[in-house]
């Protein structure tokens, strides 16, 4: 069996690197992008966003994809909210 803070570690990871990138440039990463930074395969990297989701937190992947659609407050979805910070509208919000 995993060491759960070892699983929390990753999941915090990761969260993080998604919720970073959504921030910095309004997309979240495909799950490939996980692997390197989490030193895993890309199949572990998938199965850890679900993980996130898994959690509680209110986030969801498109139905039936991996795809990260959203990571609360951000949208990786165009929604009518849309949010502007100094001049900047790269951001949706749910």
């Amino acid at each position: 069996m995993a060491d759960v803070r070892v699983l929390d570690k990753a999941l915090d990871k990761a969260f993080q690197f998604i919720m970073r990138r959504l921030v910095e440039t309004g997309q979240a990463p495909h799950y490939t992008e996980l692997a390197p930074l989490l030193s895993c395969s890309v199949e572990d990297a998938r199965q850890t966003v679900h993980a996130i989701f898994k959690t509680g937190y209110p986030g969801w992947a498109h139905p039936g994809t991996d795809y990260i659609v959203s990571l609360p407050p951000l949208n990786n979805l165009p929604t009518q909210y849309r949010v502007a910070v100094d001049g900047q509208e790269r951001w949706f919000a749910q």
